[in-house]
């Protein structure tokens, strides 16, 4: 069993990190520390540590002598980061439809349903889409069986969950399974370019 510091850091941590991808703090939100342990009713050194975690994760950026807040996207690390995001995802469409397609398209429509059941359950979370959508790219990635591909991939984990967070008031659930389901689709008929059509949509879709 966990010591309860460790498992009130790990409680916090989770609570903080589904109010960022919900969308109830908004990007660039300052996080102040004396303000979370009142409202949490923690100790700062579990505010601190739960604050670093999210840091670790890419949802917090905490800066010398101004304190923590949400991370945010801007123009130039949205273009940046699809820019890496198409390169990574792309070549492992490509390695993946040459060397086992099929295990490509189950594995890719086992997320795609998990993905559906999140957009179409009675409530929307938007946190369990924000976790759906990224197991739907992780499934892309891993089909082509490169370690290092699915690595760096794992690295834009954070960025690419604020991003989703950014398609919240612009995509609602319904859009969000089309456009995948239309990704699969397309996969198989038109080939890694459907992966990369798939991706300026979504960049495009935010950067407005």
């Amino acid at each position: 069993m966990a010591p309860q510091g460790t498992t009130t850091v790990a409680a916090l941590t989770a609570t903080l990190r589904d109010r960022i991808l919900n969308g109830d703090l908004a990007p660039g939100t300052r996080l102040i520390e004396r303000a979370i342990v009142e409202e949490y009713e923690v100790a700062s050194v579990t505010a601190r540590s739960a604050l670093a975690r999210l840091s670790a994760e890419g949802l917090v950026v905490t800066e010398s002598h101004r304190g923590a807040r949400v991370a945010a996207l801007d123009q130039e690390a949205l273009h940046d980061l699809f820019a890496l995001r198409t390169a990574l995802e792309v070549e492992a469409a490509r390695i993946a439809l040459a060397e086992r397609p099929d295990g490509l398209d189950g594995e890719l429509g086992e997320a795609i349903a998990a993905l559906t059941r999140a957009c179409r359950a009675k409530r929307v979370v938007w946190r369990r889409v924000v976790d759906a959508h990224e197991e739907v790219h992780r499934a892309l990635v891993d089909a082509a069986r490169s370690p290092r591909i699915s690595a760096a991939h794992s690295a834009l984990a954070g960025e690419l969950r604020l991003f989703v967070v950014a398609l919240r008031p612009v995509w609602s659930p319904e859009e969000m399974v089309a456009h995948h389901e239309t990704l699969r689709r397309e996969l198989q008929t038109e080939g890694p370019e459907a992966i990369r059509r798939h991706l300026a949509e979504g960049e495009h879709a935010v950067a407005g």
